[in-house]
């Protein structure tokens, strides 16, 4: 197994580790992390006995390297790193372009990763973009080292604005959703932890059933519509309220500011 490095032992760093060891794809001897904080180098050491740094150079001696650094501090963080023996860069950076990352790191492979928050949980899914030195083995093993966080789709480059609006802040989309539909059923006299499980489970039993059925979720919204009944007033309500176009234009204003952000 080639040895892992990552730099930034940050949340998404750490449900890699996490993911990465729980699932036995890697081991810890063959996993370094490099974080500034000493505290953090700290608790990933002694919470997956993985080998922690506060030098970037040590972990991009590993021949693949997950860059997972805010932003605006890749400059600094790659330093001096063009020379070094890593040959697979995985970037989860948001809004950094392959061109930027392949100059900046000696025209090595590199591939931009967008996963999400429920990696944490093993539900992540993330879009994949490969660079123009990409070896396919080396795809294969970012496929893996993704998955390994939930579900793997590929995409050109120039539609990860696009998978950032919509499952990189959809997260945040889902979330009021829940907490709005927990409020409703608080206003109906629900207790208010049982509100919160009926709705959290809605949702995921929901999300299961399309996914697990293949659904078109308009085919499963009009199962549940009855003529005359409880649902079609609710979602009559939703859409005097427009909910679905509010939820489009999130996504397409989410888009614009990835862009913006792109653009430093």
């Amino acid at each position: 197994m080639a040895r892992l490095g990552i730099i930034g032992g940050g949340m998404m760093g750490e449900a890699i580790i996490a993911r990465l060891l729980f699932q036995g794809l890697w081991h810890p001897a063959d996993i370094s992390v490099s974080d500034p904080a000493k505290n953090r180098r700290s608790f990933l050491h002694q919470q997956y006995g993985v080998a922690v740094t506060d030098l970037n150079e040590d972990v991009a001696q590993c021949e693949v390297v997950v860059l997972a650094v805010k932003p605006q501090s890749l400059v600094a963080a790659v330093a001096g790193l063009a020379t070094a023996p890593c040959q697979l860069w995985c970037s989860i950076l948001a809004g950094v372009p392959l061109s930027q990352l392949e100059a900046l790191l000696g025209n090595k492979a590199v591939i931009r990763a967008m996963p999400n928050t429920p990696a944490r949980v093993g539900a992540a899914v993330t879009a994949l973009a490969a660079g123009k030195w990409v070896a396919p083995e080396q795809m294969d093993l970012a496929r893996k080292l993704f998955g390994s966080i939930g579900t793997v789709v590929e995409v050109p480059e120039h539609l990860l604005d696009g998978v950032t609006a919509l499952s990189g802040s959809g997260p945040a989309y889902v979330a009021l959703m829940v907490e709005a539909l927990a409020d409703g059923g608080v206003t109906v006299g629900l207790p208010r932890a049982i509100a919160q499980e009926l709705a959290i489970h809605t949702v995921l039993g929901t999300a299961r059933l399309l996914a697990e059925t293949g659904m078109h979720p308009g085919q499963l919204k009009d199962q549940v519509t009855s003529p005359a009944g409880t649902t079609i007033a609710g979602l009559r309500c939703l859409e005097r309220g427009a909910v679905r176009s509010a939820l489009i234009e999130a996504v397409v204003a989410a888009e614009s500011r990835a862009k913006e952000l792109g653009k430093g």
